[in-house]
């Protein structure tokens, strides 16, 4: 077996690889027969035709050839009948393309098929008639059917062999076209009386080896005399006709004459082709001649006939012409559009001119109706370049943006020139893959939200949300607490953040008395890789709670002492007894106090300012009035619900401190001994150390105010409230109290017996108010009390 190999290969500034490889085998070659080394033949490697998916592109149905990647080569796949394929052209080859990806690539390859004798010639007829008028002159010639082979070149019909041949000899004429006309001449006179009926065979013979022949009788009747042949006016006449045209469609009209008369002039007119096509498209009128057409007309199919007529009279004798139709081309197919390799998905960060699709373009029409220019519609970034003839290459010319537009609909539209143009067009899917190209961005530049303290640790507070337009992994965002301190402690002691949702979580109970706020910043990080991220500040205000109840400054409560407020009996109303000062360490309305009588004595001798907690009488003291007056004060809060403090105020209605003295030493302070020794020691003390006792009130008055007046101011960690300290001046215009009451106590040496104890404490917290002073309250701390001496004298004052 020969084959010939040529090879020619071209490179394009697109990046696409073109080759054009040619072989030559002969028909009827086994499956699985070696076409040719294709790797060999256009320098690829192996594993450049199994990486590149090579595969064969044709368009026709039929693959006759399949190509080995793992031996790169090309193989018969199914038996080539060079008659079968190319059956009315004598160079048969079959044409198909190569294509590789990941770069796209693809090469032309063309495998001519050479004939082999494999067909004799054959004879449309098995036998042939005629009637030879014995007048017939030497040298009249006889048209025959000539032989048919279809195998082409040598291996076609060779040349013809007329037996016997005493009475006609044979004489073939070569066409421009190829094919031989065979004439049967007679070369003796005919002699009916001598033989009526002559019996020839006609053998066909062709060139191939080994030889083959075909044979036809003929059979040849002797008639009387007609000495006349038809004649056709032009031995070739011509035709045009468009194809498509329709059915019965006169395509031309032949004449011939006959100078006999009768039925010797009568002419019969015949077609003599022996390929069926034309027999199948064309008829002729028997009678005058005409030929018109019985079947469609296709030029693609073919672009011209020629058709082979034959005239002949009653007496047999003949005359033979051809008709040459041309066939005009009208715009009648449509552009058809290959899809020779494409991509389904390509990512967004693909440079231009990236190759996304391979096309072929053919349109059977020719000349002007079979220019083709393709397109794509516009703002899309694919433009369409044209690589060699009727081969499209659809690149990216910008960039992509899968953010943007995630799928593109490509429709590309191929017309012909043709008038009227005719157009057809295929829509491509396009795919865009993401890449990691968008950071999470949060949906507040920054966040603010409340929580009430004694909130329960794990209490969800609030969610950031950050959103990503990427996609799938690259757009699954994590949240991250980033590292921090407040008031230098890790925030996250704080608070802790959910790496799913961003839901953020209060990890302790929060005190609004110890933090009002703070903040700290989230980090959103998606799952691309490298990942990119972006951080947002969150600011957590602490809401108060109502969860502390009112603490009362003054009076102080002491468990050893007793303190009492005076009021004279000529007090009027509206009299200021005292001030109930308190103080809530909450805020906002948690902290609004209010101040409410409880229990009293006599409520009708009492009330309490609601707002400000000032004592007042409501009506003139009389005498009736007990000197001894006990006041339940309640101070509570503005909360939900609200927290309340209770605070006792003992008030003595007598103008004298012996009076209230006597009064007050019933209070229980300490149910063990008061009740033994109140009578004993009031009695001595008002008899016996009346006078001394006033003398020495007096004196140590003295010494404890200027005492008072010299300590340095203490500071309380509770808010200053102002109230109302001894030397109150009444703003209600009902007078002030001026008198300051003095009284000694001497305490035995087992002050545990006296009449009065007071309760030993490490300091004693004094209200005053500064004379010089606009109205600010200052608390004084005494860090050294007078009652630090077991036996010294107590000296207590109350100014009102």
């Amino acid at each position: 077996m020969s084959r010939q190999v040529l090879l020619f290969i071209s490179l394009f500034s697109l990046g696409l690889v073109y080759g054009q490889v040619s072989y030559s085998i002969p028909e009827e070659m086994t499956k699985g027969s070696l076409v040719g080394n294709i790797a060999q033949d256009l320098g690829l490697e192996i594993k450049r035709l199994v990486a590149g998916k090579a595969k064969i592109y044709t368009r026709n149905s039929d693959v006759y050839v399949e190509l080995n990647r793992e031996r790169g080569v090309l193989l018969v796949k199914e038996r080539i009948d060079r008659e079968a394929l190319c059956t009315e052209t004598a160079l048969c080859a079959l044409h198909f393309q190569i294509i590789l990806e990941n770069p796209m690539e693809f090469y032309s390859v063309a495998v001519q098929i050479t004939d082999i004798n494999d067909n004799a010639p054959t004879f449309e007829k098995s036998e042939m008639k005629f009637k030879i008028s014995e007048s017939a002159i030497v040298g009249a010639k006889f048209v025959l059917d000539r032989a048919v082979d279809l195998d082409v070149g040598i291996n076609s019909v060779h040349g013809y062999d007329l037996k016997p041949s005493d009475n006609f000899a044979l004489k073939v004429h070569n066409n421009a076209d190829g094919n031989k006309n065979v004439e049967m001449v007679l070369q003796k006179p005919l002699d009916r009386e001598k033989q009526e009926q002559i019996s020839l065979v006609l053998t066909a013979v062709d060139g191939g080896e080994p030889q083959m022949t075909g044979t036809m009788l003929i059979l040849i009747t002797v008639l009387d005399v007609n000495d006349n042949a038809p004649v056709f006016t032009q031995p070739t006449y011509k035709a045009t006709v468009t194809e498509n045209s329709a059915k019965g469609t006169v395509v031309a009209t032949v004449t011939a004459r006959d100078a006999d008369q009768g039925s010797n002039g009568k002419i019969t007119y015949s077609i003599t082709n022996t390929l069926d096509s034309v027999r199948k498209i064309f008829e002729i009128n028997e009678e005058n001649g005409e030929v018109s057409l019985i079947g469609d007309i296709d030029f693609e199919r073919s672009k011209y006939y020629q058709i082979n007529l034959l005239a002949s009279d009653d007496g047999g004798l003949t005359d033979s012409c051809k008709l040459i139709v041309d066939v005009q081309d009208v715009n009648d197919n449509k552009p058809e559009i290959n899809i020779m390799s494409k991509s389904n998905v390509i990512s967004e960060d693909a440079k231009p001119n990236t190759v996304v699709t391979m096309i072929n373009i053919e349109d059977l029409d020719s000349g002007e109706n079979g220019n083709v220019k393709c397109f794509v519609i516009e703002n899309i970034p694919f433009s369409l370049k044209a690589s060699t003839n009727n081969f499209y290459s659809l690149v990216t010319d910008s960039e992509l943006d899968r953010e943007r537009s995630s799928e593109y609909n490509i429709t590309v539209t191929c017309s012909d020139e043709g008038v009227p143009s005719l157009s057809s067009s295929v829509t491509l899917t396009l795919q865009i893959s993401d890449v990691n190209d968008n950071a999470p961005v949060f949906e507040r530049s920054s966040y603010e939200a409340y929580i009430v303290e004694n909130n329960t640790p794990g209490l969800s507070v609030f969610t950031v949300k950050a959103r990503d337009a990427d996609w799938n992994q690259n757009a699954r965002v994590s949240y991250i607490l980033e590292d921090s301190s407040v008031n230098g402690v890790p925030v996250s002691s704080y608070v802790s953040v959910s790496a799913d949702s961003g839901v953020i979580h209060a990890v302790r109970s929060f005190d609004y008395e110890q933090i009002k706020d703070f903040h700290f910043r989230v980090k959103a990080q998606d799952g691309g890789s490298p990942p990119l991220t972006s951080n947002v500040t969150v600011k957590i205000l602490i809401q108060d709670q109502n969860d502390n109840p009112p603490q009362v400054l003054y009076p102080v409560q002491t468990g050893g002492s007793m303190v009492a407020e005076m009021v004279p009996r000529s007090a009027d109303v509206g009299y200021l007894v005292t001030k109930v000062v308190a103080v809530d360490v909450d805020s906002g309305q948690n902290a609004w106090l209010s101040y409410k009588l409880q229990k009293a004595t006599d409520r009708a001798l009492f009330e309490v300012g609601l707002q400000n907690g000032e004592i007042r009488t409501i009506r003139q003291v009389t005498d009736k009035d007990a000197v001894k007056q006990r006041l339940t004060v309640i101070v509570e809060d503005n909360g939900q619900p609200s927290r309340s403090a209770t605070v006792v105020v003992n008030v003595a209605v007598a103008d004298s401190f012996p009076e209230v003295l006597s009064e007050f030493t019933d209070f229980p302070h300490d149910k063990e001994y008061n009740d033994n020794l109140t009578f004993y020691l009031v009695l001595a003390l008002a008899v016996v150390s009346f006078l001394f006792i006033t003398c020495l009130v007096v004196i140590i008055s003295v010494k404890i105010y200027r005492w008072r007046q010299s300590r340095v101011l203490y500071q309380s960690n509770l808010p200053v409230i102002p109230y109302y300290p001894p030397r109150y001046s009444d703003t209600l215009g009902t007078g002030t109290l001026q008198h300051v009451y003095n009284y000694e106590v001497c305490r035995t040496t087992d002050s545990r017996k006296s009449d009065c104890k007071f309760g030993r404490a490490g300091s004693q917290n004094v209200l005053i108010m500064d004379p010089s002073s606009t109205g600010t309250m200052q608390r004084i701390q005494n860090e050294k009390s007078i009652l630090d001496e077991p036996d010294s004298p107590l000296e207590v004052s109350y100014v009102m």
